[in-house]
């Protein structure tokens, strides 16, 4: 069975930090390009960064600079550190794992809220 958990989400001031972690089982984490997409209230569910299995990394244009991802295969763990938050950054964050479309999986998301 897989499982993707995210965790680190939380409330944080505009200007702030929080490093996200999303830990896989049951799949074989190093083949998997893994990223983190996130949805607002109202909103589409959008991409925000991926790492592919040799680690080559892409980002939303909101967010470079601001955001970076990494993964750990000795862990199963995908983080996403993300510096100089702003209150537009407020949504559920998901966690994905992806090889093919049979083969994609998401996590159950985790709360994120930028505000004074």
């Amino acid at each position: 069975q897989v499982q993707l958990v995210e965790s680190g989400g939380g409330l944080v001031q505009p200007g702030g930090s929080l490093r996200l972690s999303c830990a896989a089982s049951g799949i074989i984490f190093r083949f998997y390009a893994m990223g983190w997409y996130r949805q607002a209230a109202g909103n589409q569910r959008e991409l925000v960064a991926t790492i592919t299995s040799g680690a080559s990394t892409n980002y939303a244009d909101s967010v470079k600079g601001r955001f970076t991802i990494s993964r750990d295969n000795a862990k199963n763990t995908v983080y996403l550190q993300m510096n100089s938050l702003k209150p537009e950054d407020t949504a559920v964050y998901y966690c994905n794992a992806y090889i093919t479309k049979r083969n994609e999986y998401w996590g159950q998301g985790t709360q994120v809220t930028v505000s004074s």
